[in-house]
């Protein structure tokens, strides 16, 4: 903790000794005219260093503007920096549930539902992918109710996986700008609280996965190990980002059981249903590395290791990298699923497209641009992919039909 000077330091003697009562005057006018110094989340004036100005034989001078205070003090390295205090949401869904309710809406990130886009686009990848591999080949009605189902599970579980991060990191989130006003990190639940919460979530996730086929259930509860392990990784290894990608990545698998194809006796399937995770992986690497770009100068200081910090000098590079192994490996899914012309066009050309535009136009250095491709990226590419895998499933499955057709009517 600094020392402080009193003012008996900063103030000539003579200013001090002869006339008492214009020493007194003329301290109340100089502090009249200083603003007060930025106030801490609590309110509290932030804490600065007063450094004492040298003696001198001429009276205190005038002090009336913002860059002759600011030349005598410093904000203390040891304080935080100033934020804005905490204030309810007023606007959105939040701001639509009971006061008591709020906290718990933060902690899911109800309000911030790209999360959950992310975890379901690999579930719906593989549901298209898998579909027309199914005997016979799902109709149009069990793959959208199979997609609706996944993405029941994939906004409960991405709940629950934040819940169970903010668990983790809530001495480390108080450090970030970012997440200081998560509930956890600004006390308005306690740990106790949120673990059950949790806990429910993940009774709801499982009453989700019940409702699959019984062989999901033996592909599904792994990946709990994942989800329970990624936050961890952040402190440990400069790529959690690998971690949250096998987390993430799991519904790429999911689809097949889900609409009864056998992986352990399909070879085609379980290696197209293996690429295409490993597909997912690079691409969740890919976008969250875009992520941790905006707390890379926090994560720094908080200690928390991420892939950004890592390769921040060539983060575009590793980008395109990551890119080219995905949309390598989701062709190679397509091959072993013997998918068609529109799947390599439409997703394998339109993931080419589409992220190799992000990486060009993404200013890494920019905390708003950085969210607004994580944002939107989810959908531009997500959607290519979703489209290609769509028509060369409606093409097969047309084709397939007019086969069984011609077969009706020759019998």
């Amino acid at each position: 903790m600094p020392r402080l000077i009193t003012a008996k330091c900063l103030l000539p003697r003579r200013a001090v000794s002869s006339e008492p009562w214009r020493s007194s005057r003329r301290i109340f006018s100089i502090s009249s005219r200083i603003s007060h110094p930025s106030a801490t989340a609590l309110g509290f004036p932030r804490l600065r260093h007063i450094i004492p100005i040298p003696p001198s034989s001429s009276p205190l001078p005038s002090i009336s503007s913002q860059h002759q205070r600011g030349a005598h003090t410093i904000s203390s390295p040891s304080s935080p920096a100033a934020t804005a205090p905490y204030s309810p949401p007023t606007s959105g869904i939040l701001s639509l549930l009971p006061k008591s309710w709020v906290p718990y809406g933060e902690l899911i990130r109800i309000d911030k539902p790209t999360g959950t886009y992310y975890l379901f686009f690999p579930c719906l990848f593989s549901t298209l992918m898998a579909a027309p591999l199914a005997v016979p080949t799902a109709s149009p009605l069990s793959v959208i109710g199979t997609s609706l189902l996944f993405f029941s599970g994939a906004l409960i579980m991405r709940g629950a996986g934040c819940s169970i991060n903010d668990l983790w990191d809530r001495n480390l989130d108080p450090h970030v700008s970012r997440t200081r006003h998560r509930p956890l990190a600004r006390g308005a639940i306690t740990p106790f609280r949120a673990l059950a919460y949790t806990g429910a979530q993940l009774l709801a996730g499982l009453g989700v996965l019940l409702q699959f086929p019984t062989a999901c259930l033996f592909y599904g509860v792994p990946s709990l190990l994942f989800v329970a392990s990624y936050p961890l990784a952040k402190r440990v290894t400069y790529y959690p980002q690998f971690v949250l990608g096998l987390t993430f990545s799991w519904g790429a698998v999911m689809g097949f059981p889900a609409l009864g194809v056998d992986l352990l006796s399909n070879g085609a399937a379980l290696s197209a249903a293996a690429l295409l995770y490993a597909s997912n992986v690079a691409w969740t690497v890919l976008y969250d590395m875009i992520y941790a770009h905006m707390d890379i100068k926090d994560d720094a200081r908080a200690g928390i290791k991420s892939i950004a910090l890592k390769h921040d000098a060539e983060t575009k590079k590793v980008l395109t990298g990551l890119a080219a192994v995905q949309i390598g490996l989701l062709g190679a899914a397509g091959v072993a699923a013997g998918a068609g012309p529109a799947f390599f066009v439409g997703s394998c050309g339109g993931a080419a497209l589409t992220l190799g535009w992000m990486i060009k136009r993404v200013n890494l250095k920019s905390v708003k641009d950085c969210w607004w491709w994580f944002v939107n990226g989810c959908w531009i590419t997500g959607g290519a992919i979703s489209t290609g895998l769509a028509m060369d499933y409606l093409l097969r499955y047309i084709r397939e039909d007019k086969v069984n057709g011609q077969k009706k009517d020759n019998a």
